[in-house]
């Protein structure tokens, strides 16, 4: 996947925004029909998309990523020329091949071949070219006798497994894909990503439209992040979706409670937490391998030593690795009439880049309740195109 600077610029976006009338009174459409005819403004608008500027070169892969809705396959129309913008520039440079919607154009009442002919006839490809890729398209597909029966009676997998082989047989200058790869059985969206990894291996340019991260890092070397229209964050596509999966998970997390009305009705609470020596209000920043140290005090309203839990959880709530003082037979340092000591260290903490929260526990001395919680930030910054939350030691062996 060759990228430089000095390539060819194939896609130059200026200020993009695309906007659709809301009018829903006659007045309100009488309106919106006179700001039309004068390229005015409308006056009662959805902006779906607002000053979005990017650029895209020759042999690059961008991946387009935000939540449903954000406006990603509106930019993609527009690029695609399906769509015009309200406002703002575009220059495109190159033969463009669009996947956004598979099939779209096929008829319902041909079979799957004579659908091929006519999809290619109208990709401006000649008959006789199309006989002579025919083998390779229906390898693609890979529907067997369907191919002679009428588009009407396909799945909806067989009619994208048919519009995806089709686009196949076309090198164009720049691919854009509008989710396919959410489509399809497991083999059909491998087949579909080994076929882009060697179109971008020859050089072709690729947009991405994709819910999955990892074919957004698997297959584009940069990502570009749309939320609520506009241009969130762009640049290096593991550092991207990484953004976008932390804001995706933060937004979806449970609140965490505060420990003050543990304490002022008698139970065991955690006063205070620290990572690596600052409070874990302000969280902890580390490089991937790097230690963690956890200290803090627990409250105890009769004295006796309390259980801490430490847990790590994924930004969604997801545990990911919890551990108590019970559980090693750990017995808290009293420092106080009702104040206990706690530390624990994580030597070389194998979590992979992104972003967490840590948790801390107090429970009675038999574990049996959970009273108080406190929280904090635990980002794992560097490299690595490892797949979950955490590396596992291990070796590749001779087979």
């Amino acid at each position: 996947m060759p990228e430089s600077d000095s390539a060819q610029i194939l896609i130059q976006l200026s200020g993009i925004g695309k906007s659709y009338p809301t009018a829903d009174t006659a007045s309100g459409r009488i309106s919106t029909l006179f700001a039309l005819l004068r390229n005015q403004p409308y006056r009662e608008r959805f902006d779906a998309l607002t000053d979005i500027t990017l650029e895209v070169r020759k042999g690059e892969s961008l991946g387009l990523i935000g939540a449903n809705g954000a406006g990603k396959s509106t930019l993609l129309k527009i690029i695609a020329g399906v769509a015009k913008p309200t406002r703002g520039t575009i220059n495109i440079h190159g033969r463009i091949s669009a996947l956004l919607e598979l099939g779209a154009g096929f008829h319902p009442e041909y079979t799957g071949r004579q659908n091929i002919y006519l999809a290619t006839a109208l990709m401006g490809m000649a008959k006789e070219e199309t006989k002579f890729r025919l083998d390779e398209i229906l390898s693609f597909a890979d529907i067997g006798e369907h191919i002679d029966q009428p588009l009407k009676h396909y799945s909806s997998g067989m009619v994208v497994r048919l519009g995806f082989a089709v686009a196949t047989v076309v090198h164009p200058d720049i691919l854009i894909s509008d989710e396919v790869m959410a489509v399809g059985d497991e083999s059909f969206q491998r087949k579909c990503t080994s076929w882009m990894e060697n179109y971008l291996s020859s050089g072709g340019t690729l947009l991405l439209c994709a819910h999955s991260m990892f074919h957004v890092q698997k297959l584009c070397r940069k990502a570009a992040w749309i939320h609520h229209g506009r241009l969130q964050d762009y640049g290096e596509s593991n550092r991207v979706t990484r953004a976008y999966l932390a804001w995706h998970d933060a937004n979806n997390a449970p609140k965490a409670q505060g420990h003050a009305q543990a304490i002022a009705s008698g139970t065991y609470a955690l006063l205070d937490m620290s990572f690596n020596g600052q409070a874990a209000s302000a969280g902890v920043t580390l490089a991937m391998g790097e230690n963690l140290h956890i200290s803090g005090h627990a409250f105890s309203p009769d004295g006796r030593p309390p259980t801490v839990i430490i847990g790590l959880v994924r930004k969604d709530g997801m545990p990911i690795y919890g551990v108590s003082t019970r559980m090693d037979a750990h017995v808290l340092d009293q420092v106080g009439s009702q104040e206990f000591a706690f530390a624990i260290e994580f030597p070389a903490l194998k979590v992979l880049p992104g972003e967490y929260t840590i948790k801390g526990h107090a429970l009675d001395p038999e574990e049996y309740r959970l009273f108080d919680e406190l929280t904090g930030d635990l980002v794992v910054t560097g490299q690595s195109r490892e797949l979950g939350v955490c590396r596992l030691e291990h070796r590749w062996l001779p087979s």
